[in-house]
């Protein structure tokens, strides 16, 4: 770690805190404290190391009299191996051993298109992160690595993606925690109801153009007239259906741990160092994770001084009070910015293509062709505050980063900064979405807490 006193914070998921480190935090003495909860990562020592690469600017930012204490939030979460995180070396060639069960490539499989198959990290990620259904991954991997030319081969693949991102029954995880419209009036996602095919065919289009054959959004996949190879083709789309599939299972777990685990230690913060001062900043789900912490802050608590959120993978309307496109309905978030003694500050970049198409392809409602359009052009209803900041918020206050960073951050109320100027590196599918390892970042977040010179 590159800085200290540093410790780690593991949640389960459900939200229950590692006893040993909570207290080792309790103990720490510090006047304030920064706390960073990660959004996708493979393991715990994939989160540390971006933790220390975030970390590494603080110490010589910070003001007279700081004595500035780090923790990392560790909770139960992965991303896929194909995607590049800017100044993260991959793991070394075969570190990371093959399931025994692995299939082997089937002509034209991995070997001529490596980028559609499921690799040895992500099948060992998968089998961590949902245990009990090994044999699952192994069919989906399967099936990406022959991508059979037939939609019921589509209508199995959606089928076993979604089972698991299924919530175990009687787990607190059974709870989702959306960002806007209840459930009963929000309908279902349509990464996990709509038709699998229709599906694959629109993430393909996103990723990379519409394949030969495809039909435009909305049309039943039954009337499609595809040439041939044409649905090889739409295998790409069929592996971000999985992705993302399994990203919307950890999108609703970050608003438990948040919720049910981080709030409630935050509360025991605030009893037994009420002079303390913390500082949350989350990346991606992670973000949504601080975010929803400020639900299960105890009334009165006052000891949160700011939230960054960084390229954040929830709504943009989750602090709303009214939602534009459903008057009389609110964020989930609904002034809860006002239990934060300071502000809270949502960094926002337009090359962050995992926000900006992906995942309001995926967020949209199952069978609501309003939310799609040729060129594809994503319905606002369901964009993320990573990719436009605060949405439906009054006051908020917008900025570019020059701007905050010559000026400072506003001592309170919703902040949006636009962070594309050096938020912007990243390769396809998620772009630059993990590209926030930047000394004008940690800049804000000590702007934002008050802690520099």
């Amino acid at each position: 770690m590159s800085v200290g006193p540093y410790q780690d914070i593991t949640f389960d998921k459900d939200g229950d805190v590692d006893r040993a480190q909570r207290d080792r935090l309790l103990g720490m003495e510090v006047t304030d404290l920064v706390m960073f909860a990660h959004g996708w990562n493979n393991s715990p020592s994939v989160a540390g190391r971006l933790y220390s690469a975030f970390f590494a600017p603080f110490p010589e930012l910070l003001g007279a009299g700081v004595r500035l204490g780090y923790a990392g939030v560790v909770w139960p979460s992965m991303k896929f191996a194909d995607e590049p995180i800017p100044d993260f070396a991959p793991p070394a060639a075969g570190a990371v051993p093959a399931p025994a069960t692995a299939p082997a490539a089937s002509a034209g499989g991995s070997a001529d298109d490596p980028d559609i198959s499921l690799d040895a990290e992500t099948r060992l990620a998968l089998n961590g992160l949902f245990p009990g259904h090994g044999e699952t991954v192994e069919r989906l991997a399967r099936l990406l690595d022959e991508r059979p030319e037939s939609p019921e081969a589509f209508a199995e693949f959606g089928r076993l993606a979604r089972r698991l991102a299924e919530a175990p029954a009687g787990g607190l995880e059974t709870a989702c925690f959306t960002d806007d419209l209840p459930d009963d009036e929000q309908g279902p996602p349509a990464v996990l109801f709509e038709d699998a095919f229709t599906m694959s065919r629109r993430f393909a289009r996103a990723l990379e153009g519409p394949p030969e054959g495809s039909v435009a959004p909305g049309e039943p996949a039954a009337e499609a007239v595809p040439v041939p190879g044409a649905l090889r083709k739409t295998w790409k789309g069929a592996k971000e259906l999985l992705r993302q599939t399994t990203y919307y299972a950890m999108k609703r777990r970050a608003g438990t741990v948040g919720e049910l685990g981080l709030g409630p230690l935050l509360g025991q913060l605030a009893r037994s160092r009420p002079a303390l001062r913390v500082h949350l900043v989350g990346h991606s789900q992670g973000a949504r994770l601080v975010a929803f912490a400020l639900r299960g802050l105890p009334d009165g608590a006052r000891n949160v001084k700011s939230v960054t959120l960084l390229q954040g993978a929830f709504s943009h309307y989750a602090f709303s009070p009214s939602l534009p496109h459903a008057p009389g309905h609110s964020g989930a978030l609904r002034t809860l910015e006002q239990r934060v003694d300071g502000p809270v500050v949502a960094c926002y970049s337009r090359h962050d293509s995992a926000l900006g198409t992906i995942y309001p392809m995926a967020s949209s409602l199952a069978r609501d062709d309003r939310a799609f359009t040729v060129p594809i052009r994503p319905d606002k209803r369901w964009w993320a505050i990573g990719h436009d900041g605060f949405q439906a918020v009054r006051p908020s206050a917008r900025f570019d980063l020059d701007e905050v960073l010559a000026r400072g951050v506003p001592a309170s109320g919703c902040v949006s900064v636009d962070a594309a100027s050096v938020v912007r590196r990243g390769g396809p599918p998620s772009g630059a979405h993990s590209d926030i390892c930047h000394r004008e970042l940690a800049q804000v977040v000590v702007s934002a807490g008050r802690i520099g010179r």
